[in-house]
């Protein structure tokens, strides 16, 4: 298992957003065949549906939260997410960024 990427939901922002990081040769290291191109698709996925809009599919009209448990429900068994942290920021875009270098780069 390696960290791709790190979600953050604020519901006092309205936020819901995704960063991501792929280090394809750690990646290679636990699959030689894996497919890489499969993997950034999925990682695209989560993107589009933190975005909402025409990129979110079934979940494109629905409010953050609620395409937040989507991302957070166990879907995949090749991208999945990790448990679920709690904290406070007073800039959620910020701290996905901060997250993304802290616990992934």
């Amino acid at each position: 298992m390696i960290n791709a990427g790190v979600l953050v939901y604020c519901r006092a922002q309205s936020y819901v957003g995704a960063r991501v990081h792929l280090d394809e040769a750690r990646l290679r290291c636990l699959d030689a065949e894996v497919d890489v191109e499969g993997v950034r698709a999925a990682l695209r996925g989560y993107q589009g549906i933190c975005e909402g809009g025409d990129r979110a599919g079934q979940a494109a009209d629905d409010d953050p939260g609620r395409r937040f448990r989507w991302l957070t429900a166990p879907r995949s068994t090749i991208v999945q997410s990790g448990p679920i942290h709690t904290g406070l920021t007073a800039d959620a875009r910020r701290e996905a960024d901060r997250l993304l270098e802290l616990l992934v780069r």
